[in-house]
């Protein structure tokens, strides 16, 4: 067996064993990265190097491998009771990073659920913007009933329709200054875990707070919550 052959066998056994972060942070392995380009130490370091450390403190591990929710609900993450899952089947680790990082936006809603939502500032300024969204889409040709813009919790169906019929780049086109990616559009906890994503991964702050003044309140809240008694 030729010895560059090994080398490479040992280098992705390393490369996909358990192991803890500096912070304390398991990462355990269900199935391995099949990727042999994704290193998902780089991935950890890319989160804890870009999230305040008081806002990662309800996750616990991270499990690395092939879950049904994956292909049932077409994602590659997701959080549940201090895990936080990820697909192992991924080719890019900025994606992997900002997955990570909208999951864990997803985990402060547990303990902070009422700081960010009881107010209903998110969820005004929410449905404001789906409105808005209505009426473009209304004069796009586009009919479909005002109920389903008002309904903030998640539809798949709504979520399919933009994503498929109407398609992301579109819809970047046509809510420019509305909302700050297409997905946030989606639900009221997808609008505010996507702005969470862009606030630490892409340095966003000044664009939510033009864009989505309520959010970024709710985001700053977040940030600096450590220096709070609550």
């Amino acid at each position: 067996m030729p010895l560059e052959y090994l080398k490479k066998q040992q280098k992705k056994i390393q490369k996909n064993s358990d192991f803890y972060t500096s912070s304390g942070l398991q990462v355990f392995f269900k199935e391995p990265i099949e990727d042999d380009s994704v290193n998902i130490q780089r991935v950890v370091n890319c989160v804890e190097s870009s999230v305040p450390p008081h806002l990662m403190d309800e996750v616990e591990m991270v499990v690395v491998g092939w879950f049904e929710e994956f292909e049932e609900r077409s994602i590659g993450a997701f959080y549940k009771d201090g895990a936080l899952y990820l697909s192992h089947l991924q080719d890019d680790e900025n994606e992997m990073c900002e997955d990570v990082v909208h999951e864990v936006a997803h985990s402060l809603e547990g303990p902070y659920g009422y700081e960010i939502y009881s107010d209903q500032k998110l969820k005004d300024e929410f449905l404001r913007k789906r409105q808005h969204l209505y009426d473009i889409l209304w004069a796009q040709g586009y009919r479909i009933p005002k109920s389903v813009f008002m309904d903030t919790e998640y539809n798949k169906d709504f979520d399919m329709f933009l994503y498929e019929k109407i398609g992301y780049d579109n819809l970047f086109e046509l809510t420019k200054g509305l909302f700050i990616t297409p997905y946030a559009a989606t639900s009221l906890r997808e609008y505010f875990a996507t702005a969470f994503t862009d606030f630490y991964i892409r340095d966003d702050a000044q664009h939510i707070k033009a864009v989505s003044p309520a959010l970024y309140e709710k985001i700053s809240f977040l940030h600096d919550i450590k220096n709070l008694d609550i």
